[in-house]
């Protein structure tokens, strides 16, 4: 057994290296990358979805940077569903849109339509509410760049249904600058696939979806429930027939706030592999065989000693380090070096705690309630 190990253990890392060198070549040479269609012209009114509990501190930030979109606010349709907030999410919510000449409104959501449950609810709602035909959905803690709107329709050609933005985490803190790190490489390998026509998830703060798309799939009340709504819509989008794009750039860029602790990161990271188990057998096996770095690596030190295990782990350093240079450069953000070391610590404490949190965890919590 010992034998057939350390034979195992070389060649799945060798594999897996060249597997993670193949997707940084793709990234950074960006194979299979679409050409964005023109605008539509004249522009079409458009509607923001924002769900929204309990938040008060982070709403404002993300209503001013609505208001700064250099897309005319006549045109701009904001709708806030106030989902049984505690806090003074409404009334901060219509102080920060006084004057906006676009059209604003804060619902508040009270019933539930069909099977939707959660934020999948108030969407719902939202998408009933609203007037045009196309749905930017985004969420309350986030930061949005000027050119949101444009740089989202653009991709939004006849027969597509959802168009896919970035989101990076940012915050002052090295946990914050960590996450970080963490959602840019995860979403170039993301855009790796996509571009390959490999349909994989949407982000729920930062998509479009038209309402053609949207109605086909009967809405979210029509969907079964799931805590990952933005995947589920995503599932049913395609199935409906519909294309989609992934777009990576700067001018798409969502910035998010991070998760301030652990236990609030490995709740975050436990409801998203609930949507996990939702994609292809392929993808998953493929998911499966990236995440077997550390094991692998850990089993060769433990059979064959550490200095073959640290040649390993220092050709992943470098070759993830490339692929998170390229993946900061084209969101527009600058990489901090120093940081991947810390980083590998980072993804292995990570990879033990959500190990642990799945095994003894119990039901999914996320804004406060409970899903089971």
């Amino acid at each position: 057994m010992r034998g057939l190990l350390l034979a195992f253990l070389p060649g799945f890392l060798v594999l897996w290296l060249l597997g993670m060198a193949y997707t940084a070549w793709r990234f950074a040479t960006r194979q299979g990358t679409k050409p964005v269609a023109p605008l539509p012209a004249p522009l079409p009114r458009v509607s923001v979805l924002i769900a929204a509990r309990d938040e008060e501190a982070a709403l404002p930030r993300c209503l001013a940077s609505l208001r700064a979109l250099n897309y005319p606010q006549e045109l701009l349709e904001i709708l806030v569903g106030d989902d049984a907030s505690t806090d003074r999410t409404a009334a901060v919510a219509e102080a920060a849109m006084q004057g906006f000449a676009g059209s604003f409104r804060v619902i508040s959501i009270s019933e539930t339509l069909g099977q939707a449950r959660g934020k999948a609810n108030v969407l719902a709602h939202l998408a009933r509410q609203a007037t045009t035909d196309f749905f930017f959905i985004t969420d309350a803690d986030i930061s949005l760049p000027a050119t949101w709107i444009t740089a989202l329709l653009a991709p939004a050609a006849p027969g597509m249904g959802t168009v896919t933005g970035i989101t990076a985490v940012r915050g002052p803190r090295l946990f914050h600058q960590l996450q970080g790190i963490d959602w840019l490489l995860s979403l170039s390998m993301v855009q790796v696939v996509s571009d390959l026509d490999r349909p994989v998830t949407a982000m729920g703060n930062n998509m479009l979806v038209t309402r053609a798309a949207y109605e086909a799939t009967g809405g979210y009340e029509a969907l079964p429930f799931s805590v990952t709504e933005d995947f589920a819509l995503f599932r049913a989008v395609l199935a409906a027939g519909y294309g989609f794009r992934q777009v990576f750039n700067a001018e798409v860029r969502a910035d998010s706030l991070p998760m301030p602790t652990w236990p609030d990161l490995l709740k975050q990271r436990r409801r998203w592999l609930r949507g996990v188990e939702g994609l292809p057998l392929r993808l998953r096996l493929e998911l499966l065989f990236f995440s077997g770095f550390w094991p692998a690596l850990l089993g060769l030190a433990w059979l064959a000693g550490p200095g073959l295990a640290l040649v390993f782990w220092g050709a992943k350093v470098l070759v993830q380090a490339v692929l998170a240079y390229f993946a900061h450069r084209r969101a527009g953000l600058r990489l901090r070096w120093w940081l991947l070391p810390l980083f590998e610590l980072y993804t292995l404490a990570l990879a033990v705690a959500i190990l642990g949190f799945q095994l003894f965890g119990g039901a999914v919590v996320w804004k406060g309630r409970r899903y089971e």
